[in-house]
Order: structure tokens, then sequence, then C-alpha cells
């Protein structure tokens, strides 16, 4: 049986949903032709869900949400097919103007890498406070005040004096939430979150995620959580994204999808996690890379390095099916599961 729509029955239905993604499209042009870095991604996300979307380094991740925010560049285009309906509105259909007054009020961004995204010759105070500048019209002494407050609330010690330092004098995790504060301090509805943990001590990445989960409490808002790192995604996401080759091959929910992982993508993402009673002596991996965007795989797109593949993987390109209720997964043992029983069958002999 295959989804209708392509979306898993377990999201919002559009007109519930904050955002409801369909059919993005993401391409960019490139010395070796056209690389489809996003290729049918379609998803909802209600107000106040939080959404894990999670895979390999060149999936196709950051270019979705960066496209949430259309923020995709030359030589980038964002397929005019496509939709991102955000509150009613189709964000590709916004004038330039509009888009801005949307980005950083309603939707804001935690990007990956804090040092490179804080300007480093302004004090994170006033980069803070010229987002409430630019949104309200606030005056320096009242948007000052509230980036103080913000910095108060992201948990750095002495703010007042801490929003005068410039990122260098910061710490990476002080820099992450500043750059949170920064995100969080017109209180969006949503907000896209790039591996908030990425080059942070597994300390510091705890009190990051605690951060986030607390102010999500606060401000009731959505997240989009992207990460390569499933251990995060078990700690705060709810609903998952499993991304490979630009599109999206099983969501399901945070329990359904660690219990009953379906697609061997994921199920190889899995038993790659270390973990504390781990006996292995080494960690398993799944074997081979990932194809180019400029040069995906005919049929099945996970077909060379998949233990399951045969001559329909690679003539038919998969539907996301349904599994079990709002469980899907972009693979044919989801119509013949009676192969996946043989190959087990074969690896336990």
């Amino acid at each position: 049986m295959t989804s209708p729509s392509g979306i898993a029955a377990s999201e919002p239905a559009a007109s519930d949903a904050l955002i409801d993604v369909q059919n993005l499209r993401v391409a960019f042009s490139t010395p070796a032709g056209l690389a489809r870095a996003v290729d049918g991604v379609s998803f909802s996300i209600a107000p106040g869900e939080t959404v894990g979307m999670v895979g390999e380094s060149g999936c196709g991740k950051t270019v979705t949400g960066l496209s949430l925010l259309r923020l995709i560049e030359p030589p980038g285009l964002i397929d005019p097919a496509s939709r991102i309906l955000f509150e009613g509105r189709d964000l590709l259909r916004l004038s330039e103007r509009e888009i801005r007054r949307v980005r950083g009020r309603r939707i804001a961004m935690v990007f990956q890498e804090p040092m490179t995204a804080l300007n480093p010759v302004f004090t994170v105070g006033d980069q803070i406070a010229e987002v409430v500048r630019v949104h309200e019209g606030a005056s320096r002494r009242a948007a000052w005040q509230r980036a103080v407050e913000m910095l108060e609330r992201v948990g750095l010690s002495s703010p007042a004096e801490r929003a005068k330092q410039y990122p260098h004098q910061l710490s990476g995790g002080m820099r992450q939430r500043v750059l949170i504060g920064m995100a969080l301090v017109m209180r969006p509805a949503l907000l896209i979150a790039d591996e908030p943990t990425t080059a942070l001590d597994v300390t510091v990445q705890a009190q990051i995620l605690e951060l986030l989960r607390e102010l999500q409490r606060d401000f009731g808002m959505a997240v989009l959580l992207i990460t390569h790192d499933l251990g995060v995604i078990a700690e705060t996401a709810t609903r998952v994204l499993v991304m490979y080759g630009g599109e999206i091959v099983e969501q399901a929910s945070m329990d359904e999808l660690f219990a009953n992982a379906h697609h061997p993508y994921t199920q190889g993402l899995l038993a790659a996690m270390p973990r504390v009673d781990d006996t292995r002596e080494r960690l398993t991996t799944i074997p081979g890379t990932v194809p180019p965007p400029t040069a995906w795989p005919s049929g099945c797109r996970f077909r060379d390095r998949c233990p399951h593949a045969w001559d329909r993987t690679s003539r038919e390109h998969p539907d996301l099916f349904v599994v079990s209720g709002s469980h899907t997964s972009r693979c044919f043992l989801a119509q013949e599961p009676e192969r996946r029983r043989a190959v087990v069958a074969e690896q336990t002999e």
C-alpha cells in the first residue's frame, strides 16, 4: 500500500500544520552537471512539535532547512513547483520584502558553526539588539535591554558584561547560547536548529539540548532539529524524518523508529550507534559512500549499499510505502517483506 500523498499519516493535516512542505526540489548548477540536492521532499510540522531530520552529510538536510527561509542563492534554485506553506502563506511566492518580515520574526535558524555565524566585529549584544531593531523598530536602548535579558534567559552569567564582548572572547558553548538568544529574541513560531551541538563537548551538548527543550516549552514554538546524530534525536524529537540521497526514506515517531526501523539505511544508522553495553570489537559501518547528487543511481538510491538489493531496486524508484499506521518507508521491502526474512535467515545461519 502506497501513501497517497507521500506524506506520513502521523503528520498534521495541512489545515492544522504550522508549516507544510510539498514536493520541495532544490538544485545547484555545477561543472559536473545539475546537483539535485533536495529532490521531492514533503513533510509537515504542527505548532509546538519537535521534528528531527537525520542523515549523513550531503543528504540534503541543511539545504532543506535553508530553503524554508529562502536562503538558497545562485547557483542554487528552488523548483517553482515546490510549495512551502507557513501559517497559510506560500513562502516561495512572497516578495523579498515580505520574506524578510518572516525571517527572524516568525521563523528563525540556529546555524551549526557559531564562530562563522556571528559577526566578529560587533559585540554579541549589538547583534541580538539589531534583530529587535529591524523587526520592531525599537530604540537602541530598548533593543540593548532586550538583548541583555535574552542573554540572561539563555543562561549566560553576568549578561550585561557578556553583551559587551565580541564572539572571540566567548567559549564555543557560550557562542552557541548567543546564537540561540539571537534566534529566539523575537519568539518565533518555528526554530530550525541545524546541528546545534556540533563541535561541542558532550557536557555542553547536553546543556544546549536541555536549553532548547526549556525554551521550546516556555515559548510554545515548533522545532525542526537537523542532525547526523541519532542520539540527539532520541533525546529531543517526537517524530523523525530520515534523509538519504536528497529524499526522505523513512518517517515515524521517535519511539517507533528506534523500536522498528524499516528502511535498511535507517537500520544501518542505528547499528552504527555506540552503546554503553557494547561488546563489539569494532563499530558497525554502512558499506560504500553516498553517491553524488549530480548522478543519483536509477531506481532506489540506496541500492548499491543495501544488503537486500535485487533487480527491482535498480529498475524502479520506490515511493514512500506505509509500513504500519503512521510509519512509512521508501523501500520495496514494505511490499515484499519475505525478502528481508530470507536475508536475515542467511545472516544468522
